[in-house]
């Protein structure tokens, strides 16, 4: 990190902050104590003040106490972005915002300094720890944007200041505070609004709820998918990767990826076009395609008895990803009997209902043969699952855990997919070391 002076923390993050003996400055933030290096600024984040001492005792500069959390964290971040001259790039969108940052992060790794937020930091605490991770050298920071309400992107922006906006796609989700689909647009756009007068945005071709906040011309807009500036032209899995044939500003392109989803195709394209606006060479983008690691439970798989295969897209779930984990399972069973095990999909709002039965009918569509629903609202994947041969409910993770067991054969391809809330991992990961019957 580049290091901030201990007084000028005093000054902009007040607070009750503790200094080892000797210490000037601090070279790096955590909030977490066992993460400590010689020279961090520990921040305790609510409960974190029990453990200000052991971050000292592991040589921490200093552990700070602040008045407010959320202020104290903005302000640390904002001060190191403001002292560095690297681009920052802002992800966001209703699905992908993790993936598409991987994939970027990968692309960009070869041919520049480039941090990356870890996982899915993308909120007040997340957004400036990775901030807080930027060097002298750095020259590119890829950032995940997430929201609940209207404003918030906004104030990730604040801190940020993004040079470059990306929005994945736009969709059904945070619905029981925005509760429509317009507003979940708008309160995406705040980050084409922060970028600067010479920014770009990186926006899904054709998507009408976007269309009304690209009016700004001194802003330059980059579209991707079909129509769009880059688009897709062929996907062709192979194993764990993946050969792309794209056309990008009208010149092919084809790349091989370390990845088989063709979901994660159409975020590539939403990665390649950040990369382009970076200044980066398309034509070199090969060397990073073949290194890109999803973020933990993004399509993870795992052998299961019988040449199976388990798929943990357990990380989160809305309509749009669902649908496409469902498409993926099709593709990648090949052969196999496919199972879908399917937990309940929050902050949908009052539609909730309706948008579980449209995946248990896109569940049908995709040939699921088994189908355990994991949840009060996952019913509804059963009601619009008609053609589907074998179907059981749970109300918890352990009853479907249960359920999944006694529904496998050897041979199985197997989905695991559901809202975070729902901790769907749990039966991925132990169907994955438990032998079926």
């Amino acid at each position: 990190m580049i290091p901030l002076e201990l007084a000028e923390v005093r000054e902009f993050a007040p607070g009750d902050l503790r200094v080892a003996d000797g210490a000037e400055r601090v070279t790096g933030v955590t909030i977490d104590s066992r993460r400590v290096q010689p020279g961090d600024l520990f921040v305790a984040v609510g409960r974190g003040v029990a453990f200000a001492k052991d971050a000292l005792d592991r040589g921490a500069a200093a552990a700070l106490v602040p008045e407010d959390t959320f202020g104290a964290l903005a302000a640390l971040g904002r001060t190191v972005r403001e002292r560095s001259s690297a681009r920052v790039v802002g992800v966001t969108g209703s699905i992908a915002k993790t993936s598409t940052k991987d994939i970027l992060g990968a692309l960009c790794r070869p041919h520049a300094r480039t941090v990356v937020a870890e996982g899915s930091q993308n909120n007040e605490i997340g957004l400036p720890l990775t901030l807080c991770r930027i060097d002298a050298d750095t020259e590119i920071v890829i950032l995940e944007m997430g929201m609940r309400g209207i404003g918030q992107i906004a104030e990730l922006c604040e801190t940020a200041k993004p040079d470059i906006g990306v929005i994945t796609k736009i969709g059904p989700v945070h619905l029981e505070l925005l509760e429509t689909i317009e507003r979940v647009a708008e309160a995406k756009a705040e980050l084409i609004n922060a970028l600067p007068s010479d920014g770009t945005a990186v926006v899904p071709a054709g998507d009408a709820y976007l269309e009304p906040y690209l009016k700004r011309d001194d802003v330059d807009v980059i579209r991707f998918g079909t129509g769009g500036d880059i688009d897709l032209k062929s996907f062709r899995p192979a194993g764990n990767a993946s050969d792309l044939e794209i056309e990008a500003f009208g010149r092919p392109l084809a790349l091989t990826f370390s990845f088989n989803s063709r979901y994660n195709a159409t975020n590539a394209l939403a990665a390649l076009a950040a990369y382009h606006a970076l200044g980066l060479p398309l034509a070199k983008a090969k060397r990073g395609a073949g290194e890109v690691t999803l973020s933990r439970w993004r399509g993870e798989e795992s052998p299961l008895p019988g040449d199976g295969l388990l798929i943990n897209d357990a990380y989160n779930a809305n309509p749009l990803s669902m649908t496409a984990a469902l498409e993926h399972l099709a593709e990648r069973a090949g052969e196999r009997r496919k199972v879908a095990v399917l937990g309940d999909m929050a902050e949908l709002g009052p539609g909730a209902p309706a948008y579980h039965r449209e995946v248990g009918a896109a569940a049908a569509r995709a040939g699921v043969g088994a189908l355990v629903a994991v949840g009060p609202l996952a019913r509804g994947y059963l009601e619009g699952a008609r053609g589907v041969a074998e179907t059981r409910w749970a109300p918890s993770v352990e009853d479907g855990l249960a359920a999944a067991r006694s529904l496998l054969r050897p041979g199985d391809c197997v989905l695991v997919k559901g809202s975070r809330a729902m901790g769907l991992e749990a039966i991925a990961e132990a169907l994955a070391v438990v032998p079926v019957r």
